[in-house]
C-alpha cells in the first residue's frame, strides 16, 4: 500500500485499513522526482498535496545571499504539504534531497475525505499538528544546543521517525543526505559539520559514513542532543523492541 508508512505507530491515531484505502483511492498520481529538484516554491498557488513513498526531501527558506536553511527533513510516510490544503499558498520551498517517489492528491479529493470521514479528517489534521511539534523542537535545538548537540539531536530525532516507518533498525539507517545538508539543518558550515561528525565517532556515539549512519549508543547520543522523542508521539503498537528502546 501506498499509505502503510503515514501515522504509523503514531499514538492513538493510526489509520485503519479503511481509511487507508479511502487514502489510497483519493491518489490521483504517482511521481518520480530526481534529486535536488525544488517541487513547490513560495508563492506558488497549490491545488494538490503530496505524500512522500520514497526518498528524503525538505523544506527550506533562503536568506538575501541564496543561503539555505532547512526548516524540514521528509522521510517516507510524512505529507510534504497537508497544509497547503487550507493555506492554498506556502511561505516556503519543497525541494528532493534524494530521488524520491511521491503520491499526488488533489485538495478536492481531501474536500470529500473531509466531508464524509471526520475520523479521517482528524487524524490527517494530527499530522500537520505532528509537524508543528516537530517544528517547535527543531527551533529548540537551534536557539539552546551547541553545534555537537544540534547534530545529535537531529540525527537522534531521524532514527526514531525511521524507526516508526520501518526504515531503521533502532541503530543503522540510510540517511542519503550530505554533511552540506545537516548543516543547513543545523545552523552550521559544512566545514564545522564535518567536525562535529568527526567529534560524534570519536566519542563512540555516532558513525556518518557514505550517506549511512550507525549508531554506537542510541541513549548516549540521545543525551549528547537533549532528545526526548515525546514530541513525535510514537507508540509501539507493533511491540517492536527498538521503538520501546528508542523511548525508554
Amino acid at each position: 500500500m501506498f499509505t502503510d508508512k503515514f501515522l504509523r505507530d503514531r499514538r492513538g491515531v493510526e489509520l485503519d485499513v479503511h481509511e487507508r484505502a479511502v487514502l489510497e483511492k483519493a491518489i490521483f498520481e504517482i511521481r518520480t522526482i530526481e534529486a535536488r529538484k525544488t517541487v513547490v516554491q513560495a508563492g506558488e498557488t497549490l491545488s494538490v498535496s503530496m505524500l512522500l513513498l520514497e526518498g528524503f526531501m525538505c523544506r527550506y527558506l533562503d536568506d538575501r545571499e541564496g543561503m539555505r536553511q532547512l526548516v524540514a527533513v521528509q522521510v517516507p510516510g510524512d505529507f510534504l504539504d497537508l497544509h497547503a490544503y487550507p493555506l492554498k499558498i506556502l511561505d516556503h520551498d519543497v525541494a528532493s534531497l534524494t530521488a524520491a517517489t511521491i503520491a499526488v492528491i488533489p485538495h478536492k479529493a481531501l474536500d470529500e475525505i473531509n466531508a464524509a470521514m471526520p475520523e479521517l479528517t482528524r487524524k490527517l489534521w494530527f499530522s500537520t499538528l505532528l509537524d508543528a511539534a516537530m517544528h517547535r523542537a527543531w527551533l529548540f535545538r537551534l536557539g539552546r544546543l551547541d553545534a555537537v548537540g544540534r547534530v545529535a539531536h537531529f540525527l537522534s530525532e531521524t532514527n526514531a521517525r525511521l524507526v516508526s516507518a520501518g526504515l531503521s533498525d533502532g541503530t543503522r539507517f540510510a540517511l542519503g543526505i550530505t554533511q552540506a545538508d545537516i548543516s543547513e539543518v543545523c545552523g552550521i558550515t559544512s566545514v564545522h559539520a564535518n567536525r562535529v561528525l568527526r567529534q560524534l565517532r570519536e566519542e563512540r556515539l555516532c558513525i556518518f559514513r557514505s550517506s549511512l549512519v550507525e549508531i554506537l549508543d542510541v541513549q548516549g547520543l540521545a543525551r549528547r542532543g537533549q532528545f526526548n522523542p515525546a514530541y513525535l508521539y510514537i507508540e509501539s503498537t507493533s511491540g517492536r523492541p527498538d521503538i520501546e528502546r528508542l523511548l525508554a
